[in-house]
């Protein structure tokens, strides 16, 4: 009795519980139906493992890390079930362990994405609105609460999201794509959540996983859309994982620390020396962002089922990547074509801050550019810096000349033809990460204006940042704080609310007003949405643009100067055509087009020809 007592104690201690199973769970039916299951615990790789249901293991996979079993069983022709995993050392069972298989959703995997037709929102969660003060702070996280903090936790919360819901639907939202959600447990600067310490896990301090999918849900009745911001490229140096790595090569090491050099056109240029080229992919962003190996194929598969479990879970329509070409080109080339392999229809836009249009075009799907090298990213979006750069500028330039004023918008849309899909970029003129639009223009409402109306009509998928349609400004000189300020009505207490009418001051009301008419008329332009374009060369600072399909034409008339100017519409007989008339988006008043057109200084026309 006290030798089996004794075998039992040492069995004990040599292996203990799994204190990880991921993904916790998965779905039957799907296109791929291998699945990889990554098993956590003290030194389980010492054990066999063997698996209930008729469910075969196709390959078990064990790393330098006794901590880690790497578990891939076939799932075709399987039904949702539950089945259960037997980890067994000499024949005598250690422990088990439960698992599911989930029914998906009907016609999960040809779910509609956002397209040229939405506008998106870009929310930072921590500075939206607090809708839940229980969970400001957390026991497991620690960063606490601290308002006054100009980088601190703020509070805001998917709660608040969910709670304004109306506001955004009011402004002709149709998707929001909030920055990450998952845990971020940094000891400050958290509340970004681009250092992620678990995949799997809603930081506490903005909800639950049920939270995440309820916000979702909530959009879906009001046929709007949730874009998750997926980060591929690095985690936080706080993820559970880096206290006891799966593999020496799970994460780009150094004997010293090396941070990217950020120059990503080596990964395309031919001259580019190695050790340059290496620095770029494998430093890491930052001191506290661990630089993620996707040539490792345990960890692009841990990638991709990660991806792919919450698009199931939460029921997503779609993601935005972060850093996208700072990851193994060839690895997150199958990253992405896995997860459009299990939906045909799903978008992803890649973050690819280049200021160069070829640079930027080799990364969408099926760049003739990129094929000169043979690859295919497979990535379906690409977001627009470019017209990024020059949106945060021409309005400020009074006078056109060659290089100056609407001539950079012009000049943007002349590449056009290296991209394989231009009614698929994101387009925006601003997001979390650069100037405000109302800082670079002063709070100036007409160059605000402009620029919302050139979102709202070229090719793309227009996107704002949370605030600017009631005027927030904020200088990045100051710090990112500074551009990340809290939405004034989302927290209790708050002097103003401009969530809704009464509570905004007459000035926030003219920017909201302008904004919520703009987008909400965009919603039934098809011409605007995948109509193609014509534009004339600008004279005088003004630039004149036309939408148009078989049905629609839409003239947009830009008057970037500071003078008065009348236009005579001979010029544009070829898109005018036999109308007469246009009808103006914004006052609904009819304007005749057959001989000139006034345009007030610094301000925009937008004409549905009749």
């Amino acid at each position: 009795m006290k030798k089996l007592l004794l075998f039992f104690l040492i069995s004990s201690t040599m292996f203990a519980q799994i204190e990880k199973t991921e993904p916790p769970f998965w779905y039957a039916g799907m296109h791929n139906p291998e699945l990889q299951v990554m098993f956590y615990g003290k030194n389980i790789a010492q054990l066999q493992v063997s698996v209930s249901n008729s469910i075969k293991i196709t390959n078990v996979k064990r790393t330098e890390n006794p901590n880690y079993l790497f578990v891939t069983i076939n799932t075709k022709n399987i039904k949702a079930t539950d089945f259960v995993f037997t980890f067994k050392n000499n024949n005598s069972v250690a422990f088990t362990q439960n698992y599911s298989l989930k029914k998906r959703r009907e016609n999960s995997a040809q779910r509609k994405s956002y397209d040229a037709s939405d506008l998106m929102y870009l929310i930072m969660p921590d500075r939206f609105s607090n809708g839940k003060k229980n969970n400001d702070s957390n026991d497991l996280t620690h960063e606490k609460f601290n308002r006054n903090l100009p980088g601190g936790r703020h509070g805001g919360d998917i709660e608040g999201i969910i709670n304004h819901l109306d506001y955004l639907q009011e402004l002709g939202v149709t998707t929001i794509w909030n920055t990450p959600l998952c845990e971020d447990n940094e000891e400050k600067y958290s509340y970004h959540t681009y250092a992620q310490s678990d995949v799997y896990k809603i930081d506490p301090r903005y909800g639950t996983n049920e939270d995440y999918a309820r916000l979702a849900s909530e959009l879906h009745k009001r046929k709007m859309k949730l874009v998750m911001d997926y980060v591929t490229n690095h985690w936080g140096a706080a993820h559970w994982m880096m206290k006891d790595l799966p593999t020496h090569d799970w994460i780009h090491q150094f004997e010293n620390f090396t941070q990217t050099n950020h120059k990503r056109t080596t990964i395309n240029d031919i001259n580019a020396s190695k050790i340059d080229t290496k620095i770029c992919m494998d430093g890491w962003f930052a001191p506290t962002m661990p630089d993620l190996n996707q040539s490792n194929p345990l960890m692009l598969n841990y990638l991709i089922q990660n991806a792919i479990w919450w698009i199931e879970y939460a029921d997503l329509d779609g993601f935005r990547v972060d850093t996208y070409n700072y990851s193994d080109p060839e690895g997150i080339a199958k990253w992405t074509k896995a997860i459009t392999n299990e939906y045909p229809n799903f978008n992803i836009v890649g973050e690819v801050w280049m200021q160069n249009q070829a640079q930027i075009a080799y990364w969408q799907k099926d760049s003739k550019i990129a094929a000169i090298q043979n690859y295919n990213s497979h990535l379906p979006s690409v977001m627009d810096f470019t017209l990024l750069g020059a949106l945060g500028s021409v309005f400020n330039e009074d006078d056109g000349s060659w290089d100056k004023g609407m001539v950079k918008i012009y000049d943007n849309f002349a590449n056009d033809f290296l991209y394989p899909n231009i009614n698929n970029m994101l387009i925006f003129a601003e997001n979390h990460d650069t100037q405000r639009i109302n800082h670079v223009y002063n709070n100036d409402i007409r160059k605000y204006k402009m620029a919302m109306a050139v979102l709202a009509t070229v090719r793309g998928i227009p996107q704002i940042y949370y605030g600017s349609e009631i005027g927030m400004s904020g200088n990045k000189d100051n710090g990112d704080a500074d551009i990340r300020q809290d939405f004034p009505g989302g927290w209790e207490g708050d002097a103003i609310n401009a969530f809704i009418k009464e509570g905004r001051t007459p000035g926030q009301n003219e920017y909201f007003d302008f904004t919520s008419k703009l987008f909400n008329w965009r919603k039934n332009q098809s011409a605007v949405h995948f109509g193609k374009m014509t534009h004339y060369i600008p004279e005088n600072n003004v630039y004149v643009y036309f939408r148009y399909n078989s049905s629609e034409n839409v003239m947009v008339l830009i008057n970037n100067s500071n003078e008065t100017k009348v236009i005579n519409t001979t010029r544009f007989a070829e898109n005018i055509g036999n109308h007469k008339s246009g009808k103006d988006a914004i006052t609904e008043q009819n304007i005749d087009v057959t001989k000139e057109i006034t345009l007030e200084p610094k301000s925009v026309l937008i004409l549905e020809l009749k």
